[in-house]
């Protein structure tokens, strides 16, 4: 409920806000608001070409497109009108967006979820996850007490911590949804979420991080020295996020950290961890890149390698359910196919709100008066100019991928700014996409504590990053 209150504020303080400016005479048009393109130069004003000063008139009647650009501002000439723009769209307008959400985001997302959804299928009839979730319960029913032992929801919940740790996103989120599913078996209130959901949800969100492979990417992209720089403090502060998901919420439920087989699991992964550190950290510059764009890659085509051929090996078992394995993985494509059409009027709603949020000007102005206390209270510079990645973060991914990208080419990939804004778009999550997609996926109106969890767990991230940023790049 708490959630759906956020949304329906911010769509309508970011209208209020569009028509204020509107009737006050401070914006000329909000066309680009309804029908605008991310990256469209915004429409200021608009004279006839008689009424227009006459080094304006003389250059935009002899240019052969009749159009004048000058450094933000674009001016054209069109049927004797001059149309003034200045300024560029922060993102898609409403119309262009509920498009896109269909063309761009809803179809990729359903391939993905029919794909590994059949792949999980596969584990399901084959008996796999069964032996995986047997492997596994001594640690998993420690952190997730009301989830029985060898349950199902174990080897889903584990494949997506997997994906995350490899940042295999595409992979991450199929896994996740079929955990939330299963989760929701167990659940005896289906609309208010249960404890394990939330934990689930809030270790989820803090991302474990192995391999940042697109942050790197993005780096190389923009020229940076050693693009791989900062994936040591990517890794340590989403290891700090983890660890704060599972201390708050843990505390919160009151689970009990005493236990053997938890705090060895924590050292195991804290000494895969170091073990990659030490042999990442030998490699040159090329020996990086190959290293970490491949090994996330080889690794996820290992584990559907081994779910077919154990599959294979277990035609038997699928003939006693009246089944082959191609079928199985027919039946959880189908399964993936309706996952995706229930979350996305959920998704449609927020990238709505999320637009409109964008283009009134409500985040900028929000974002400059955030970064002005912080100033004030003697913040670094750096350290601000950085800050409108980690304030987006939580809410989209593409739009702090646009501010990760664009602080990159104004201070420099290599430049303090640069690196502390890499670490801050690889350590958060899109928090509120998650909760949207995730809780909707199951149909749960009372998330509880989970969002201010994920909030908060968000927020911790953003400060180790900044102490981390400063211990490794100071």
């Amino acid at each position: 409920m708490a959630l759906s209150r956020f949304w329906l504020v911010i769509i309508l303080v970011s209208t209020a806000y569009i028509l204020v400016f509107l009737f006050a005479g401070k914006s000329y048009t909000i066309d680009h608001i309804v029908n605008g393109k991310k990256d469209d130069p915004i429409l200021r004003k608009e004279m006839y070409i008689q009424d227009a000063p006459a080094f304006l008139k003389d250059t935009l009647t002899k240019a052969k497109d009749h159009r004048y650009v000058s450094n933000d501002s674009t001016v054209i000439l069109d049927n004797g009108i001059v149309k003034i723009s200045f300024g560029k769209l922060p993102t898609d307008g409403i119309l262009p967006t509920c498009k896109n959400t269909i063309f761009d985001l809803l179809l990729p997302l359903v391939a993905y979820l029919s794909f590994f959804c059949g792949i999980l299928q596969l584990l399901i009839d084959s008996g796999a996850s069964d032996k995986l979730a047997k492997l596994l319960s001594p640690v998993f029913v420690k952190v997730f007490p009301e989830v029985p032992a060898n349950h199902p929801s174990i080897s889903y919940m584990t494949l997506n911590f997997a994906a995350n740790f490899l940042g295999l996103d595409s992979a991450a989120t199929p896994f996740g949804l079929k955990a939330m599913e299963s989760l929701q078996e167990l659940n005896p209130d289906k609309e208010r979420a249960s404890n394990s959901q939330i934990m689930f949800m809030c270790l989820h969100a803090a991302g474990l991080t192995l391999i940042p492979t697109s942050i790197i990417g993005y780096r190389a992209a923009q020229n940076a020295h050693n693009p791989a720089d900062v994936m040591l403090p990517c890794i340590i502060t989403s290891f700090v996020g983890t660890i704060a998901a599972l201390v708050i919420v843990g505390i919160r439920q009151k689970i009990n950290f005493r236990s053997a087989a938890l705090l060895t699991s924590i050292g195991v992964v804290v000494g895969i961890i170091c073990g990659l550190l030490v042999y990442i950290t030998r490699l040159d510059l090329i020996g990086k890149n190959h290293f970490t764009n491949n090994i996330s890659n080889v690794l996820l085509l290992g584990i559907i390698f081994i779910i077919l051929i154990y599959s294979f090996t277990k035609e038997k078992k699928f003939a006693a359910q009246g089944k082959n394995v191609f079928s199985s993985f027919v039946e959880g494509a189908y399964s993936g196919l309706k996952t995706g059409q229930t979350i996305f009027p959920y998704i449609l709603g927020m990238l709505v709100a999320i637009s409109l949020f964008r283009n009134s000007g409500v985040f900028e102005m929000f974002s400059d008066l955030l970064g002005k206390i912080f100033l004030s209270v003697g913040v670094n510079k750096d350290i601000v100019n950085a800050l409108p990645i980690a304030i987006l973060r939580p809410f989209n991914a593409a739009g702090s991928r646009g501010f990760l990208i664009d602080a990159m080419k104004t201070y420099g990939a290599d430049s303090f700014t640069g690196r502390l804004a890499c670490v801050f778009q690889c350590a958060a999550e899109t928090t509120f996409y998650v909760i949207a997609v995730y809780f909707g996926s199951i149909k749960v109106k009372n998330t509880r504590y989970a969002l201010s969890t994920m909030l908060l767990v968000d927020l911790i991230c953003v400060i180790a990053a900044v102490f981390i940023c400063v211990l490794f790049f100071r």
